[in-house]
């Protein structure tokens, strides 16, 4: 029986919408040892830090917020099998009050990965879904995901996908084959344009797309910006602006724990010349309405 009481919103200081599950309970990574190398070389991480996801947990609680937590499932493109999304939501199930659970289907699945996402919403209460074009190797505008997009926008869960460059492959000899032309936010209009109902969340600053993504989002009332896997330090002027402004309702606090933790981000994030109005919005209350939590 789970000793853990259900989430307190309103008691929360935050709610960080990207989280990555690296390491199984098994003690298999997410990534080749190449890429895994390669990332924390990238966001210049010291020291070992890949936390299992009780581990996690308890780093949340300990700074009184919630994460949205997922794994990346790229096994076609990469084969590397991915933490299990059953692990991740087994955890987020015994600590309630802190973790959100989002899936990963690859869209190389196929039919199968659609009845997968089904059974991971209905069966394991998942809330969400994660893409990564790049690693995952697909446009998300190919016809080969929208299987999975309208079990998405049927159960009224999250798409959320990453855009721009990625630190995964970074310094490695042709990127390990990873190709950033997937991540632009422009092949995410298609899907928010095809499923009008689909609640979707743009992932990070978007270079070298930052306009695009901004467009995109003022453009098609279901999506949503997170700002995750940059320090606000180094956020382009017009996306301050716009989550200052046109969408501030729109825009979601992401750390991209483990490579950037939340209270780097956080730190960085005071510093900025946001609106004493829209801070609160950003941190905690735009994601706790997305996501559909009870204050």
């Amino acid at each position: 029986m789970n000793a853990r009481g259900p989430m307190d919103v309103q008691q929360l200081a935050a709610i960080d919408v990207h989280t990555h599950a690296e390491v199984s309970a098994k003690g298999a990574a997410s990534l080749s040892a190449e890429l895994g190398t390669a990332s924390q070389a990238y966001f210049k991480v010291e020291g070992d830090r890949s936390p299992t996801l009780p581990e996690m947990a308890a780093y949340y609680r300990e700074r009184n917020m919630a994460a949205v937590v997922f794994t990346v499932d790229a096994e076609h493109a990469t084969g590397t099998p991915p933490v299990p999304d059953e692990e991740v939501a087994e955890a987020a199930a015994d600590n309630p009050d802190v973790l959100i659970p989002f899936a990963s289907v690859d869209p190389f699945r196929g039919k199968a990965g659609v009845r997968r996402a089904r059974r991971l919403v209905e069966e394991y209460g998942v809330r969400g879904f994660k893409f990564h074009p790049s690693i995952q190797g697909f446009f998300p505008d190919d016809r080969m995901a929208y299987g999975l997009y309208e079990v998405i926008e049927e159960t009224g869960t999250v798409a959320l996908f990453h855009t721009g460059q990625t630190g995964i492959g970074a310094g490695v000899p042709g990127g390990g084959g990873i190709r950033l032309k997937y991540s632009n936010p422009m092949h995410v209009d298609d899907v928010a344009a095809d499923f009008p109902h689909l609640k979707i969340v743009l992932a990070h600053p978007s270079f070298p797309w930052q306009d695009e993504a901004l467009a995109v989002a003022t453009h098609k009332p279901g999506v949503h910006i997170d700002l995750s896997g940059w320090s606000p330090k180094y956020f382009p002027p017009q996306l301050v602006q716009y989550a200052n402004s046109l969408l501030q309702d729109k825009v979601l606090f992401g750390s991209d724990f483990p490579v950037l933790t939340p209270d780097r981000w956080l730190d960085d994030f005071a510093k900025l010349p946001i609106k004493d109005s829209v801070r609160p919005k950003i941190l905690k209350g735009n994601a706790a309405r997305l996501l559909g939590l009870t204050s």
